[in-house]
């Protein structure tokens, strides 16, 4: 019983002290092989200035202020934190185990209106082992299952200061491809169908701003004008036609990206479902778009170019796993990237998205294969660190080395896109992190046992 009081108590002290939030540090990175993430090739001899958690200067010919903490890299690759999207960081731990698992709610009523920010875990072990794996920033997000939308999803961070939540609803997500077509009713003009009906009613919704004491007539929040109300929004509470497929928490939900003012993230793979999502534009000029997925991408590479649509493409499709994804290449990613498409690495198509950079390097070997198309390093790397951040509403403060942007700087111990190489030093916001978690010390645990020891469960 005191064994147990003493670890209860030095677990209350260890919480406060982790709870506490940490404060920026003024850090130099000297003799380091830099890589600003902005495409560029490493550049050897560099310098990375950190001051308050922001940029100040990073690159070679830097000169190293005085008096502020310096770290001799001895040559080590030094580069912008890893941006992560799409995951579900922070909304799981046991896949297998329906109480741990956030990231679907088939059974709800709601799909639009989901929203991830109040339900994301600083301290799931997900996010403690992608932190340990250079990943700094991600894109989090429930998925698609009672609607084919999926709600609104974060961009977050991996600090371990508690509060993860950069920018909350940063993004729909929705289904147009295979996946929504199933989850419509069986076919994808189900899923059009209701993708065009839930757009109008919340363009209707969102024009239709009530007037306290008004019965029949709104203001139209655009003009500023008195109309007569959508019938729909007549009787109290918005008591809207029977054949409405959305609730009201959903509409409101969606009027945003009816406005372009949120992004929606269209998951779709074969080419003639990409060509169909571009011709929304048409009839929704507002809409911000990024495709997720896109294996058929670079059939239709030209046009996703001309309509200045980004993409988060998986990083290998080499084989078809479902009927939309017929023309499946490696190249994929490549081809888009040759014909002037904004492309970043989706690592949501990954089983561990923290073999993020792993898939990266491989994009650059395939380079080197006759016939196919990849990237060149440089190239790669942005597609894991400045890229996505910029599709994500981030650009120039996050996955960069730049002046002003957020001290997100990873010490590596060999080169980041190489299977062997992992962090030895993490930054976010200029505040170095621990990169501890359940697996690492399982490993440590366990990994200099004598064959004749019992497990260390029975070590008492």
């Amino acid at each position: 019983m005191k064994r147990l009081i003493t670890l209860a108590a030095s677990a209350l002290a260890l919480a406060a002290v982790t709870a506490a939030p940490a404060a920026a540090q003024d850090v130099v990175i000297t003799n380091a092989t830099v890589v600003t993430g902005d495409g560029g090739e490493p550049v050897e001899g560099g310098t990375v200035v950190v001051r308050s958690g922001r940029v100040v200067a990073a690159g070679a010919g830097v000169t190293p202020p005085a008096g502020l903490p310096s770290v001799d890299a001895g040559g080590a690759w030094v580069t912008p934190g890893l941006f992560a999207t799409i995951t579900t960081l922070g909304l799981v731990d046991v896949g297998a185990v329906r109480a741990s698992n956030d990231t679907r709610a088939g059974d709800a009523p709601f799909s639009a209106a989901l929203d991830v920010a109040p339900v994301v875990n600083a301290n799931s072990q997900n996010i403690l082992i992608h932190r340990a794996a250079g990943i700094t920033r991600a894109a989090t997000t429930t998925f698609p299952s009672a609607s084919i939308f999926g709600g609104q999803g974060a961009i977050i961070d991996l600090d371990a200061d508690g509060n993860p939540i950069v920018r909350p609803r940063a993004f729909q997500m929705v289904d147009l491809g295979e996946g929504g077509g199933r989850i419509a009713g069986g076919s994808r003009a189900s899923a059009h169908a209701l993708f065009r009906n839930a757009l109008r009613e919340a363009g209707s919704f969102g024009d239709a701003a009530r007037i306290p004491g008004m019965s029949s007539r709104a203001r139209n929040v655009r003009t500023g004008d008195d109309v007569p109300l959508d019938p729909r929004m007549t009787g109290g509470e918005a008591d809207r036609a029977s054949d409405t497929l959305l609730t009201r928490f959903d509409a409101a939900a969606l009027v945003p990206v009816v406005r372009g003012e949120q992004m929606l993230y269209v998951m779709v793979e074969r080419a003639a479902d990409i060509r169909s999502v571009l011709a929304l534009k048409d009839e929704f000029p507002n809409l911000d778009m990024v495709l997720v997925g896109a294996s058929e991408g670079w059939l239709v590479a030209r046009e996703i170019a001309a309509a200045g649509v980004p993409v988060l493409a998986d990083a290998l499709d080499a084989l078809p796993t479902g009927f939309d994804q017929l023309a499946a290449t490696q190249s994929n990613v490549g081809r888009m990237k040759q014909a002037g498409v904004t492309v970043a690495l989706n690592a949501g198509s990954m089983e561990n998205p923290r073999r993020i950079a792993q898939q990266a390097g491989n994009l650059v070997g395939l380079a080197r294969v006759p016939g196919a198309t990849g990237l060149t390093w440089g190239e790669a790397f942005a597609a894991i660190s400045s890229v996505p951040a910029k599709i994500s509403g981030m650009g120039g403060q996050a996955g960069v080395l730049a002046e002003g942007a957020l001290g997100d700087v990873v010490i590596w111990d060999g080169d980041p896109l190489e299977v062997t190489s992992v962090p030895t030093r993490v930054f976010i916001g200029g505040v170095e992190q621990p990169l501890g978690n359940h697996q690492s010390r399982l490993r440590d645990r366990y990994r200099d046992l004598d064959e004749s020891d019992l497990p260390k469960a029975y070590d008492w």
